[in-house]
């Protein structure tokens, strides 16, 4: 044991010395030396001092000279305390103390860097926040390291807050080490040209650069083989183009561009690596990646001009740069170094230095700001002049009161354009206006002066206007610039026209600049909350937050992004407009049609076009280039026919459609006459095909992956045993190999090869259907959580910058967390608070947010209820279901990331408290679906799946539809409606001529009845009525309906001479009929009109349209007895009609009927979809039509039905009818063909039409009757109706 103990401490010691090693060699490396506690009492300055004691000489941490620290004379946010570090240094990190011994503290300050001591920057920390945190008493120590170092000379902290019981104390370290810096400067033409001596397998460049100009070529590339790279300043942005050839319109261009206000006279980095078929391009923080065509990955560099190119001409018509480089190393080699050796050449003035000019800059940042200068003119006359710098479309620049009261003269931005008024006693006196776009952050310069008798206004030296006037234009005392005093003692100033928010500099007055060290000295003029000697604008736009395509405009506070025509909205575009599968949309209650679908929410896939059918299931159905049977004919030299198909959407989109479906087809067909398809059963596939990942198979439509067999060798039926296809039988007749694809990972089939088409008598046809799928496994997927402290987990969210939240839940819980993530102080989390409360809550580092929204009803009724919640940037927002939303917005230059780290909990908390009782459904985070089930199956106190869907969707069933409950979702039963359709909410309509009848006859219910006619069966004696129907015609008197009975008994319902509508009940055989007459007049107008008759006993009403309902009684018997047969259209046993009746029955019905229905039975339903039940009799000509349909109910699209059978027949043994693609003679003498057959067909019609114009029927020509195997299909036959999705009819949509 001792032993052990012994080897134990021998290794603790040698592991120590390691580490102590380790850390020394890591203490020789960084970069943390004190920069400050060395310096001379000379590399201090301030903007003042309480006492010599109080001198910024003693703000050196720890130290006790003097009075202990620095203290300006008046404790305000005007003072700074500056250091001289006496050369670019590379700062790490600063350390600040109160006053020793006193109760003088900073709480909070700014920290700004320069090179020259002019032109400060402000250095941010992460999320662009400015303030850093200060002390809380005058002795700790507080450190902050920056997460970037910055490369700077001088330092400048302006105290923002200090102890309320104190004033300003300041002692202070910097902590970094010695920075390398070889320079050079360009002034415009000059230029360094340096030449590679073979090629690379790395090309990495990186620079630093500073200008005051906001244009300039920096660096130009050659290479070998005509590519070009250039690195451009323009408009203070960066660009880097990619090209092949001269100019534009080379073989290949690309651009990119980064970074903004980059003329700011601050140095920033560019770095460049080009890899394989991609450049990354990195400006400061900020990388974006480039790709490279494959043919134009290798770049081989000949020369690098740095500074701009050789020669200047139609390609680089743009100056060259005019400023400074720093540090310029293309892999690893010193460019700077070796032109300073004279190693590369040199063209034009070039100096190894860099000077500056400065032009100290002064920034109005807030509504209070203004510059109030004295105007002390030596000479009659006006000149000012200065440079702004803003985003914003409106502010004041400049105004004064004119001498001898002549007015005042305001010169303002307004919307972007540059304003001039004189406005006396009321009139405007004079008005110009000059420039445009003047908010897009550039530097513009604008000139005012008078000459003689008249006014000069220049923006940019170049757009002037010119006036005269009447008095002379001079200022009375003084002038002032971008806003005018809040208090009492404003001097006149008066300003209407809004602050101005921006930068100026190169002020003028009277031609003389205005030397803004003396103003902030408060030795000439005064101001309010102004920043002197800096431009502080932000580009809030760079980069861009917008997503999704969305166009950012900013303003000097904040930014907008616009969304239109993105098919996305929010604050940043992130959240998708559309839904994520037809399954979505169906249970909106939408019916068929095309529909934008996002099927990853807020994530990269665009949204894309697509029709979905909604029948029991929703089927997307996905288009492409030929979906029409083709047919090939043997060709001399043609040895195989590739066929490619581009489909409306893209491999991205079309993969994960395909993935979250739970079903997917294509069918796929091969009609042969002597042309083999897979040459079965060993011999190699003459046919194959292409799936969505590019990989060939030669399986066959209705057969297993990888069996290289058909349909029918599956199935044993094939024309040949001994082989899997028909077509492989090789024979002189028409085959046909058909079937349909459904294997998920091999979807869509995106090229067929077809190759046994070359030989003499050799003939084909092959058809790719569209892609079909249905289904939503993430719509559906769903966990029951049955005890408060079960949840489940998942990993960590990440949505840094933006973050939406989606999901359905029910409940009949009072509260519960949904879900919860949570790190070190940020976090979020949405709950139900109560019963009519939902609170979405989080952190990203500005202190707890809320967003609540109340609903008006409880939300634990064990119904789904959609909640999303977005938080970006700018704002946080909570919905629920349709009901309006709240929302709260961001503060505008706090903490933006949101920094998590604990897993994501779902159904709960990690301290199992105030967990969720109830079911969750569809979550996504953005765009992403948790698998909620595969979690649940493995968790105890949660189970997979919810039912009880009909709760929520049953309202969705129309028309005394019946919802019935699905595992995953819902149908509409329509067995007793008059209407058909998803929904039941499709109008059974079909027109008339005079002999068509229906006849439904009524028996009774047998033990063997099938389920039909069970489905059709009523009572046959009743007491009331239940009678509905639409109809148009032009017609009267006309029979709509008749209802007969075995006692003689009848109800009929027909309009009169009049066109009203008669109901006749004859309900008692030794008694009169009985009629009832509706005041509504002429319904024979050929619309639509839609009629509602009940009877209870002897109450009857009568509801015509919108029109008010009418009420009668009857005085006979009140049951209608031993029911015959209901009878729409022309009765044909009229036997027993009364005279009446039977003079209406003779002229029969023409028109239209539709959704008629009697009780529980739809007589025209049963007629159209069972025409042959026995219970059901159709005479003469039943056309099915669309003639009773409304308009679309769906808010998205109109109702569209498609089939989804093949729209080109059944093609049996016989020649198919196809496009034929043939060639040499036979293609000729097809074009011949079928030009003969268009003028004859042509003639034909004509002669049809005329012959027509002869007949005195005006009705419609009606189609034959369409029957379809189910009763839930939908029909198309209808003349006005769309049919097939062909070519020719579609558009695509990416």
């Amino acid at each position: 044991m001792d032993m052990l103990l012994r080897n134990h401490c021998g290794l603790l010691i040698g592991l120590s010395m390691i580490l102590g090693l380790v850390c020394a060699s890591a203490g020789q490396e960084a970069c943390d030396s004190p920069l400050v506690s060395n310096l001379p009492q000379s590399a201090f300055r301030s903007s003042s001092q309480l006492s010599n004691s109080h001198g910024p000489g003693y703000a050196k941490l720890n130290r006790r000279d003097g009075a202990g620290g620095w203290s300006p004379l008046v404790s305000n946010k005007y003072q700074w305390l500056e250091i001289d570090l006496g050369e670019r240094t590379e700062v790490t990190a600063v350390a600040t103390q109160g006053r020793y011994g006193s109760s003088d503290w900073v709480n909070g300050y700014f920290l700004m860097f320069s090179d020259t001591g002019h032109n400060w920057r402000q250095y941010r920390q992460e999320d662009s926040i400015g303030a850093f945190s200060g002390n809380t008493n005058a002795d700790s120590v507080v450190m902050h390291k920056f997460q970037q170092p910055v490369f700077t000379q001088f330092l400048r902290v302006l105290p923002l807050d200090w102890n309320p019981n104190g004033r300003v104390g300041l002692r202070l370290e910097a902590y970094g080490c010695r920075y390398k810096s070889d320079v050079v400067s360009f002034e415009g033409t000059s230029y360094l040209l340096f030449r590679t001596t073979g090629p690379s397998t790395r090309n990495l460049l990186s620079m630093n650069f500073k200008s005051r100009h906001n244009t300039g070529i920096l660096m130009h590339v050659e290479g070998q083989h005509g590519q070009t790279l250039t690195l451009e300043l323009l408009k203070g942005k960066l660009f880097l183009h990619l090209r092949k050839g001269r100019g534009t319109s080379g073989d290949f261009h690309t651009t990119a561009s980064s970074g903004s206000l980059l003329d700011d006279q601050h140095w920033h980095r560019v770095t460049m690596e080009h890899l394989r078929g991609r450049v990354n391009f990195t400006v400061d923080k900020t990388t974006q990646q480039l790709q490279v065509p494959q043919h134009q990955s290798h770049f081989e560099i000949n020369e690098i001009s740095f500074g701009g190119v050789p020669a200047v001409g139609s390609e680089h018509s743009r100056r060259n740069f005019h400023g400074c480089l720093e540090n310029v190393l293309y892999n690893d080699v010193n460019v700077i170094e070796m032109a300073r050796d004279q190693q590369l050449s040199i063209m034009g003035n070039v100096t190894f230095s860099c000077p500056e000019t400065v032009a100290m800059p002064v920034t109005f940042a807030s509504p209070e700001s203004f510059l109030r200068l004295p105007w002390e003119a030596a000479r009659d006359g006006l000149a000012v002049s200065l440079q702004l710098r803003t985003w914003n479309k409106v502010g004041l620049l400049v105004t004064f009161d004119l001498r001898h009261q002549a007015g005042t003269l305001w010169l303002y931005l307004s919307e972007a354009k540059l304003r001039l008024q004189i406005i006396k006693a009321g009139r405007v006196t004079a008005d110009m206006a000059a420039g445009m776009a003047l908010n897009d952050g550039q530097w513009h310069s604008v000139d005012l002066s008078t000459q003689r008798d008249r006014l000069v206004l220049a923006v940019d030296k170049a757009d002037t206007f010119t006036t005269t006037t009447s008095l002379p234009v001079m200022p009375s005392s003084h002038i002032f610039l971008g806003g005018c005093p809040s208090t009492e003692d404003d001097g006149g100033c008066r300003n209407p026209f809004g602050v101005f928010q921006g930068c100026m500099r190169l002020i003028h007055r009277d031609n003389t600049l205005v030397d803004l060290i003396k103003v902030q000295q408060m030795v000439i003029g005064n101001f309010s909350d102004l920043q002197m000697d800096m431009c502080g604008i932000i580009d809030r736009c760079s980069p861009s937050h917008c997503e999704h395509g969305g166009k950012c405009t900013q303003a000097w506070s904040t930014f907008h992004c616009n969304c239109s025509s993105t098919g996305y909205a929010g604050a940043t575009c992130h959240s998708s407009i559309y839904e994520p599968s037809c399954e979505a949309y169906k249970h909106q209650g939408n019916t068929s049609g095309f529909y934008h679908i996002d099927v990853d929410g807020s994530g990269p896939i665009k949204p894309q076009l697509i029709y979905c059918n909604m029948s029991d299931k929703a089927w997307m159905v996905i288009q492409h280039n030929n979906t029409e049977l083709t047919k090939l004919r043997a060709s001399s030299g043609i040895s195989q026919h590739l066929a490619h198909f581009n489909y409306s959407a893209d491999t991205e989109q079309l993969g994960a459609l395909i993935t979250q479906a739970e079903y997917c087809e294509q069918e796929l067909s091969y009609h042969c006459k002597k042309s083999r398809l897979l040459n079965t059963p060993d011999g190699a596939p003459f046919t194959w095909w292409v799936g969505r990942l590019g990989e060939a198979h030669t399986y066959w439509g209705g057969a297993l992956p990888s069996s290289q067999q058909c349909a029918c060798g599956l199935q044993d039926d094939c024309a040949e045993p001994a082989r899997f296809c028909n077509c492989d039988s090789d024979l002189d007749a028409w085959a046909n190999d058909s079937g349909v694809l459904s294997h998920k990972d091999h979807l869509p089939v995106r090229l067929l090869a077809v190759g046994d088409i070359n030989r003499p008598g050799s003939e084909a046809a092959y058809r790719v259907g569209p892609l079909q799928c249905y289904g939503d496994k993430d719509f559906w997927n769903a966990a029951y959580f049955n005890k408060e402290t079960s949840y489940l987990h998942f990993p960590t969210f990440h949505g840094e910058l933006s973050a939406d939240i989606s999901f359905f839940f029910k409940t009949s819980s009072s509260s519960g967390v949904f879900l919860e993530n949570l790190g070190i102080k940020d976090f979020i989390r949405i709950e139900l608070s109560s019963p009519t409360e939902i609170v979405f809550s989080f952190d990203v580092g500005n202190g707890p947010f809320e967003v609540r929204v109340e609903t008006p009803m409880d939300l634990n009724d064990e119904r789904w209820h959609h909640v999303r919640a977005e938080r970006n940037v700018k704002e946080a927002s909570l919905h629920v279901d349709h009901l309006p939303g709240a929302r709260q917005k961001a503060p505008a230059d706090g903490h933006i990331h949101l920094q998590l780290n604990s897993q994501l909990f779902v159904g709960g908390t990690a301290s199992r408290q105030k967990g969720f009782l109830g079911c969750i459904r569809t979550l996504k985070l953005n765009g992403n679906t948790l698998d909620l089930e595969e979690r649940a199956n493995i968790t105890p106190g949660v189970r997979p799946g919810c039912p009880g869907h009909c709760n929520t969707y049953g309202g969705l069933c129309q028309n005394q539809g019946h919802c019935v409950e699905r595992h995953n979702g819902f149908t509409c039963d329509c067995s007793v409606s008059a209407y058909t359709g998803t929904f039941c909410h499709k109008e059974v309509s079909a027109y008339f001529r005079p002999g068509t009848s229906v006849t439904y006859v009524f028996r009774e219910l047998s033990g063997n009845a099938s389920t039909q006619s069970s489905y059709l069966y009523s009572d046959l004696s009743l007491r009331g009525e239940n009678v509905s129907l639409s109809f148009s015609t032009s017609q009267t008197p006309a029979l709509l309906l008749y209802v007969s009975s075995y006692h003689r008994e009848y109800l009929a319902v027909f309009l009169n001479r009049n066109g009203q509508l008669d109901v006749k009940y004859k309900l008692q055989s030794n008694k009169e009929a009985e009629v009832f007459r509706s005041n509504t007049r002429n319904l024979a107008n050929g619309q639509l009109h839609r009629v509602s008759i009940r009877r209870h006993a002897e109450s009857l009403s009568v509801q015509i349209d919108q029109y008010m309902r009418e009420d009668f009684n009857l005085s006979s018997d009140v049951e209608f007895n031993a029911i015959k047969a209901i009878v729409i259209g022309k009765v044909h046993e009229s036997s027993e009609l009364d005279p009446e009746i039977a003079r209406l029955n003779s002229l029969g019905f023409t028109g239209c009927l539709s959704v008629v229905q009697f009780n529980a039975v739809a007589p025209l339903k049963a007629a159209l979809l069972y025409p042959h039940t026995s219970t059901v009799t159709v005479s003469g000509t039943l056309t099915e039509s669309n003639c009773g349909s409304s308009s679309s109910s769906s808010p998205y699209a109109a109702e569209t039905t498609h089939s989804l059978l093949d729209p080109f027949g059944t093609v049996g043994t016989g020649e198919p009818v196809v496009n034929a693609i043939s060639s040499d003679s036979a293609l000729i003498g097809g074009v011949i063909a079928v030009v003969i057959f268009v003028i004859l067909a042509a003639l034909a019609i004509m002669a049809r039409f005329l012959y027509r114009r002869k007949e005195t029927c005006p009705t419609q020509e009606p189609k034959g009757v369409k029957s379809e195997d189910s009763p839930e299909t939908l029909f198309s036959n209808d003349p006005n109706s769309q049919g097939v999705i062909n070519d020719n009819q579609k558009e695509y949509f990416i």
